[in-house]
C-alpha cells in the first residue's frame, strides 16, 4: 500500500503549501471581521457583505468557464508555443467578456445602487470596476494553478488578501467610510494584477493569439457557466434575498456566522486546487487506479480534519462571534454556523468526487445538478426567509448542498467506482462526539480559554481516533515517510 501511495505523497506535500496558504486566507477573514463589524454601522456592514458577494458572483460567468478550461487542457501540455498560443487566446476572450459585463454594471449603476447599495451610485460604479479586475485576476491566477507553480500561486493569493486587509482596515478604522474601504479592495487587486502579468510574461513571453482552439475551449468552458452560477446561487444568493426581504441589517447579522462555518473551505481548498491539475495526466495515460487512490485518500484526509472542525465550530460559534463581532451580531447569528459548517463538509466531498465528472467532460451534467440545487435554494429562500428569518436561509443552504452532493455522487458512481471508507467515517464521528462533549463541558469564554479548549479537544479527538484504529499501520507509515521527507 505504501508503494501505491508514493505519488499521493508528493501530492500531499504540495497540499501542505496550499494548506498553509488557505489557513492564512481563512485567518484573514477573521482578522477583518471585527474591524468592519465594529467600524461600520450594521447597515453599512450588510452592504459590505453584498459588495463582496457580488465580486465573487460575476467571475463565475463573465470568464465563460475559461479559467478551469485552461487547467483541464493545458496542465499536461509541454509545448511552450502551444501553451503561449492557447493562454493568450483564452486571456483575450476573458478580457473582452469581462469588459462587457463590467461596462453593463457601470451603465446600470443607478439601478444597482438603488436595489443593493442604499442608493450610493458612486459605490456601485466602483464595484463595477472591481468586478473587471476580479475577473482578470481569477483567470491569471489559474495560470499558476494549471502549471502547478504553487509557490507563486500562494504568494499572490496571500499578497492580494493581506494587502486588501491592510488597506480596508486603514480606511475603516480611520473613519473614511464604506466607499474608501471598497477603494482599498480595488488598489489591492490592481497591484496583484501587475504582479501576475510580470510573472507570466517572464515565464512564457508574449504573443498575439490566432485563436486556433477556441471552439474546443468554449465547448468545454461554456457549459460550466450554469454550474458556476448555480453554485454561487446556492452559496451566496441568500445574502441578496435576506437584504431585499429583511434589510441589510439582517445580512450583517447573518454573514459572520456564515463566515465562521465556511472556514471549513480551507480544509478542502487545497484538494480542489491541485486535483484538477494532477488527475488529467493520469486520465490521459489510462491510469484509472491512480485516480481512484487520489480520490479515496483525498476524501479520507479531508474528512479526518473537517468532521471534528464542523463539530468544534458549531459549538464554539457563539463565544467566538462574541469576541470577533458585536453582542447583537453574535446573539442573532451564532446558530447559522452549524448549518453552514455541515454544508461546507458536504461541498468538500463534492469538490473532490466531482473531479470524475470533469475528467469525463460531463460539464453539462454538473451544470444541471447545480441548476436543480439553485432553483430549490432560491425558491425556498423566497418562501421561508420572511417566515423563519436568517436561520431559515441557513437551513435551506444545507438542503441545497445535500441535494447537489447526493446527485453528484450518484452520477459519478456510474462513471467511477468510489471506495468510501465508511468505517473510518463512523470512527471519526464517534471521536468528534467525544471531543464535542469536552468542549461543552469546558464552556470556554474569552480568547485564552477558547484557544486552550481547541488544543485540548483536538488532542482528545486524535487520541480517541487512534484508540479506535481510525488510521491503520500502513497509513501511519505513509504519514511518517511524508513527514521525514519534508524534514530532510
Amino acid at each position: 500500500m505504501v508503494n501505491q501511495l508514493n505519488d499521493y505523497k508528493i501530492f500531499v506535500q504540495r497540499i501542505g503549501l496550499i494548506g498553509v496558504t488557505n489557513i492564512l486566507i481563512a485567518i484573514s477573514s477573521l482578522i477583518l471581521l471585527p474591524i468592519v463589524t465594529k467600524s461600520f454601522t450594521i447597515n453599512d456592514y450588510g452592504i459590505w457583505v453584498i459588495i463582496n458577494t457580488t465580486i465573487v458572483l460575476i467571475p463565475g460567468f463573465a470568464t465563460l468557464g475559461l479559467p478551469y478550461t485552461m487547467v483541464r487542457f493545458l496542465s499536461a501540455e509541454k509545448d511552450k508555443e502551444k501553451i503561449k498560443e492557447d493562454f493568450y487566446s483564452l486571456a483575450s476572450i476573458v478580457l473582452i467578456s469581462s469588459f462587457i459585463i463590467s461596462s453593463l454594471l457601470f451603465l446600470f449603476s443607478n439601478y444597482f445602487a438603488h436595489v443593493l447599495f442604499n442608493g450610493d451610485v458612486n459605490l456601485a460604479r466602483l464595484v463595477s470596476i472591481i468586478v473587471f479586475l476580479t475577473c482578470l485576476n481569477a483567470f491569471l491566477l489559474s495560470f499558476f494553478r494549471t502549471f502547478q507553480q504553487m509557490r507563486r500561486y500562494s504568494f499572490i493569493l496571500v499578497v492580494q488578501t493581506y494587502l486588501a486587509i491592510i488597506l480596508v482596515s486603514y480606511f475603516a478604522i480611520n473613519g473614511f467610510g464604506l466607499f474608501y474601504a471598497t477603494m482599498g479592495l480595488l488598489i489591492a487587486y490592481i497591484i496583484s494584477f501587475f504582479i501576475m502579468i510580470m510573472f507570466i510574461i517572464t515565464n512564457i513571453g508574449f504573443k498575439i493569439p490566432k485563436f486556433e482552439n477556441m471552439m474546443e475551449f468554449l465547448s468545454f468552458g461554456l457549459p460550466t457557466i450554469p454550474a458556476n452560477l448555480s453554485s454561487w446561487l446556492v452559496d451566496s444568493s441568500d445574502r441578496y434575498v435576506i437584504g431585499i426581504l429583511l434589510g441589510s441589517a439582517f445580512v450583517g447579522y447573518y454573514s459572520p456566522g456564515y463566515t465562521l462555518g465556511n472556514i471549513l473551505v480551507m480544509v478542502f481548498a487545497p484538494f480542489s486546487v491541485l486535483l484538477p491539475s494532477v488527475l488529467p495526466k493520469y486520465y490521459e495515460e489510462g491510469k484509472i487506479e491512480k485516480i481512484r487512490i487520489f480520490i479515496k485518500y483525498s476524501i479520507k484526509y479531508f474528512l479526518l480534519l473537517s468532521i471534528p472542525a464542523a463539530f468544534g465550530l458549531s459549538i464554539l460559534s457563539k463565544p467566538i462571534l462574541m469576541i470577533l463581532t458585536t453582542p447583537a451580531i453574535a446573539l442573532n447569528g451564532y446558530l447559522v454556523t452549524p448549518f453552514v459548517a455541515t454544508s461546507a463538509l458536504l461541498y468538500g466531498i463534492y469538490a473532490i468526487a466531482g473531479n470524475v465528472l470533469i475528467l469525463e467532460k460531463r460539464t453539462k451534467l454538473m451544470g444541471t445538478i447545480w441548476l436543480i440545487a439553485a432553483v430549490l435554494n432560491l425558491s425556498l429562500n423566497i418562501l421561508f426567509v420572511p417566515i423563519f428569518g436568517i436561520l431559515g436561509a441557513a437551513a435551506i443552504t444545507l438542503v441545497a448542498y445535500l441535494v447537489a452532493f447526493i446527485l453528484t455522487i450518484l452520477y459519478a458512481s456510474k462513471q467511477f467506482k468510489f471506495d468510501f471508507d465508511l468505517m473510518f467515517i463512523v470512527k471519526s464521528l464517534v471521536a468528534s462526539i467525544v471531543m464535542a462533549s469536552i468542549i461543552i463541558w469546558m464552556n470556554p469564554q474569552g480568547v485564552i480559554n477558547i484557544i486552550t479548549t481547541v488544543i485540548i479537544s483536538t488532542v482528545v479527538y486524535f487520541v480517541v481516533l487512534i484508540i479506535l484504529k481510525g488510521i491503520n499501520r500502513e497509513e501511519f507509515e505513509f504519514i511518517r515517510q511524508l513527514l521525514s521527507s519534508e524534514s530532510s
